[in-house]
């Protein structure tokens, strides 16, 4: 995994909505230095790293981060109570045809 992806995934999730505007620009940044693509190892590992909401959209920069790594990133359906945003990347792969989805064939 490369340095700037390890980075970012051992900071951990990212913050909610309350963070101060200094930790939201620093998780920006972080990302921003991570060169696309991604391998499927770090899409796995940047995919634990979701806060409990978009993080003034931050999480959709690291959804498109991730989907540009191999596809399809969750092997599985999330379960019911999983983040959200694992239930966006699985329905965004189930529409594009990359998973079976028994809600959508």
């Amino acid at each position: 995994m490369r340095p700037e992806v390890q980075a970012f995934v051992t900071d951990g999730p990212l913050p909610d909505w309350d963070a101060d505007e200094d930790e939201i620009d620093r998780r920006v940044r972080q990302l921003a230095a991570i060169t696309r693509p991604v391998t499927a190892e770090e899409a796995g590992a940047l995919a634990g790293c979701f806060g409990p909401d978009d993080c003034y959209g931050v999480a959709w920069t690291l959804l498109h981060l991730i989907e540009t790594g191999p596809n399809p990133v969750l092997a599985d359906r999330p379960a019911p109570n999983a983040n959200e945003w694992h239930h966006t990347l699985w329905r965004r792969a189930a529409n594009a045809g990359l998973v079976a989805d028994e809600t959508t064939a």
